[in-house]
């Protein structure tokens, strides 16, 4: 293993605003704690929460660095006290609550996973936030079951290809929602039983029609806004709405007549600010229930394009333009 530096390169926000404010900087290399692990860091996935913090909408959580980045692929590097899951050179995979995008970031041990065979670091880079936000809303929180239909919104985001492949594999129905011709195509290809264009398409009446009235079993929702009372006309009786994120905002005007009427469920969740211990469950039910579906080719990260850690701003410049197909990664 190459030597350790004092210093290393991390981005930070230097105020809020555009991507420009995106700088790279030099910060003394972390040092793992007990039970924690120092990540040689090869790849780092760009999401959606990390532009929130780039805006000032979403603060690293207490005791979290201020360097943004959720998740990480690369090598240990180093072990701090009673950590021995990973020995020094192992490829590993991880959710971080903040520090991603720096060439070392520290975890604990029990948020890291293998990175599986067959899956580059820059695949794997990918997998931590997605992976693990779509395990405990869809199949957790939402409680999708075999031969039920899952409605996706946002279908070619991260999440939504990840919420198709892993819905498909686990022998769910899926429809998905997207803004182009295109991106529904790419949701037919990664495996949605059917994809409907948004802005040309009424999803309340396509998902109806599609079910034969009967309506989605599990809606996963990162729109909100106008798609909250939207979600409860679509949903079946019974039916989950699981709400992740709210691009179209958070406060709307709903009869929550439907929600006693068909007996639905509508819960939420974010994952950055859950412990250490509530993270390490997530990531030992990925690691028995989808860790072997990676390995077998059955689900893929997705990957729409790579930048240099020193474009950053280009990376997140292609995530606001909303036209990425899949996840965005940085190489270091």
């Amino acid at each position: 293993m190459a030597a350790i530096s004092d210093t290393m390169r991390a981005v930070v926000a230097e105020g809020h605003g555009g991507p420009d404010v995106l700088k790279v900087v030099r910060r003394p290399v972390p040092q793992p704690g007990e039970g924690e692990i120092l990540v040689r860091v090869k790849a780092a996935g760009v999401n959606r929460p990390d532009v929130l913090q780039r805006q000032g909408g979403y603060p690293p959580p207490p005791g979290a660095p201020d360097t943004l980045g959720l998740e990480i692929a690369g090598e240990v590097a180093a072990t701090g006290p009673d950590a021995t899951r990973f020995p020094v050179g192992t490829p590993v995979m991880a959710l971080v609550p903040g520090g991603g995008y720096a060439d070392y970031a520290v975890v604990h041990e029990s948020n890291a996973l293998p990175v599986p065979a067959g899956l580059s670091l820059e695949e794997a880079g990918a997998v931590p936030e997605t992976y693990f936000t779509v395990w405990t809303n869809v199949f957790e929180r939402g409680r999708l079951q075999p031969g039920e239909t899952l409605l996706v919104h946002g279908g070619t985001s991260g999440i939504g290809t990840t919420a198709i492949q892993l819905a498909k594999a686990f022998g769910a129905r899926v429809i998905a929602t997207a803004g182009s011709r295109e991106k529904c195509e790419a949701c037919l290809a990664l495996g949605a039983d059917l994809a409907f264009n948004y802005r040309e398409t009424d999803f309340v009446a396509a998902v109806k029609e599609a079910t034969n009235g009967k309506g989605a079993d599990v809606i996963l929702d990162m729109v909100g806004g106008d798609y909250i009372p939207r979600n409860y006309e679509a949903a079946a009786r019974d039916g989950r709405i699981v709400q992740i994120a709210f691009l179209k905002g958070s406060r709307v005007e709903v009869d929550f007549r439907l929600l006693m009427l068909k007996r639905l469920t509508h819960t939420g969740s974010t994952l950055r600010a859950r412990s250490v211990a509530e993270k390490a469950l997530i990531a030992r039910a990925l690691e028995e229930k989808v860790l072997p579906l990676l390995e077998k080719g059955r689900a893929k990260p997705q990957i729409d394009s790579t930048f240099a850690l020193e474009d950053v701003a280009k990376a997140h410049a292609r995530m606001d333009g909303g036209e990425h197909i899949g996840k965005i990664v940085l190489r270091l």
